[in-house]
């Protein structure tokens, strides 16, 4: 059995995502080694003490044969304990597992079910079969499709995509025609298109680890204040045991190894809530860490083939704040630069809306260095609040997957392609 106060080396695969950069928090209070790699020099996770290298690299989106060298690369010149997949590079690494295995620990299902997962379709499909509830939804694959399903109020939804990506809100015929002209501007009907009924109600996350389809680990939280993107700025811990038991189902039936989110809406009726999206990875796990459960170390574990003990149930009604995501969503909607500059108070003294939280995203007290961002996104929105939108979609670049990366990567041949591109990136930074 593995030593748990042993530090391990751990490759983080990106450091845009906001769940990254918490990830690497919960590694470095746990006195691991971290190393990041994205093809952003300022990603988010870069400015943190607790990492000790940074790789820049190839972008998962542009060049995913290229993306999977450099990380074969590192895996094999430095000696990582674990490969830790934070977003959607866990696609690729399901896709090409046998190429991992025995360079570094890392936990992930077989590619068929971490599709079925990524894929909204493929998990509305997967509810479906289990008898899981969800909002009414239609699967189409033209504009037509989409015109004859929607009931308004409703939700239009590609296949692909994260962090609100490819996501409308469609409440009237105006807003129906602008998700239309959206979805013809890309390659969204090549997929499919989901259009699910908008069900009022409040939003929560849920997240769990498995292994070997065996749920070890799970928290729940809910939205008390929303930021920018459909992202929170403040989080409350819930006991859901109901939404528990859904996910356990379907790591069951997915034969599940690894991390699992999903998100559901608790609807404004009494009735169950409903499951209305899924990620194959943990998101944003520092509220599950405050509250009593350290999910990220319990991946490590099962990344290194162990099966360690369930974890206990976490705390309830535990808080946390992400100050960036406060002050985008206090520009976003419409924010002053008074109004900013209270919010900046407010997080400062945690007074307000923030009394009793903890900070998550930008732990000042323990991380200093992850002040940088946060005095950059402070100082931006004083000067011009409309810059939020902006800054936000900063978050959805090249370390994410579009539809052409995902075709790529399923083609036929691809497991067995070594990328013959030249460098495109390499190390930047240093211990």
């Amino acid at each position: 059995m593995l030593d748990p106060a042993k530090p391990l080396r751990v490759l983080v695969s990106e450091g845009s995502s906001t769940s990254a950069r918490e990830v690497v928090t919960i590694l470095g209070l746990s006195g691991h080694y971290v190393e990041i790699c994205d093809p952003s020099p300022w990603c988010l996770s870069r400015f943190s003490r607790f990492v000790r290298k940074f790789h820049r690299c190839p972008g998962l989106r542009d060049d995913p044969a290229g993306y999977l060298a450099f990380v074969e690369r590192q895996l094999a010149d430095r000696k990582f304990d674990v490969l830790l997949p934070t977003h959607e590079q866990g696609f690729l690494f399901a896709r090409v597992g046998q190429r991992i295995e025995g360079r570094a620990g890392i936990a992930l299902p077989s590619f068929e079910s971490y599709r079925q997962a990524h894929s909204k379709a493929g998990f509305s499909r997967l509810l479906d079969r289990l008898g899981l509830p969800q909002p009414p939804t239609r699967i189409v694959k033209s504009a037509q499709g989409v015109r004859d399903a929607v009931r308004f109020p409703a939700v239009v939804k590609t296949s692909v995509g994260t962090a609100s990506r490819g996501i409308w809100f469609v409440r009237s015929a105006d807003d129906l025609m602008s998700a239309l002209h959206d979805l013809g501007g890309g390659d969204a009907f090549a997929g499919e298109v989901l259009v699910q009924d908008l069900v009022a109600g409040t939003t929560e996350k849920a997240q769990s680890v498995f292994c070997r389809g065996r749920m070890l680990g799970f928290h729940a939280y809910r939205q008390i204040a929303a930021g920018v993107g459909g992202g929170e700025a403040i989080k409350q811990s819930v006991n859901r045991p109901v939404v528990r038991a859904y996910v356990e189902q379907i790591g069951r039936a997915l034969d599940w190894h690894g991390a699992l989110s999903v998100d559901y809406i608790v609807p404004d009726v009494d009735t169950a809530p409903l499951l209305i999206d899924c990620n194959p990875r943990l998101v944003e796990p520092m509220n599950a860490y405050r509250s009593g459960v350290d999910l990220v170390g319990l991946l490590l574990l099962i990344s290194l083939g162990e099966t360690p003990a369930p974890l206990l149930a976490s705390r309830e009604g535990v808080l946390t704040r992400l100050a960036m995501q406060a002050l985008l969503g206090c520009a976003a909607r419409g924010g002053t630069r008074p109004d900013i500059l209270r919010e900046c108070l407010h997080l400062a003294a945690a007074r307000g809306p923030y009394a009793g939280s903890s900070e998550e995203l930008t732990p000042v007290q323990s991380d200093w260095i992850s002040a940088v961002p946060l005095a950059v996104t402070a100082a931006v929105l004083a000067v011009s609040p409309k810059l939020a939108i902006k800054l936000a979609l900063g978050g959805f670049g090249a370390h994410l997957l579009d539809a052409m990366s995902i075709r790529v990567i399923e083609s036929e041949g691809f497991y067995q392609h070594n990328s013959s591109s030249p460098a495109k990136a390499g190390d930047d930074g240093g211990e």
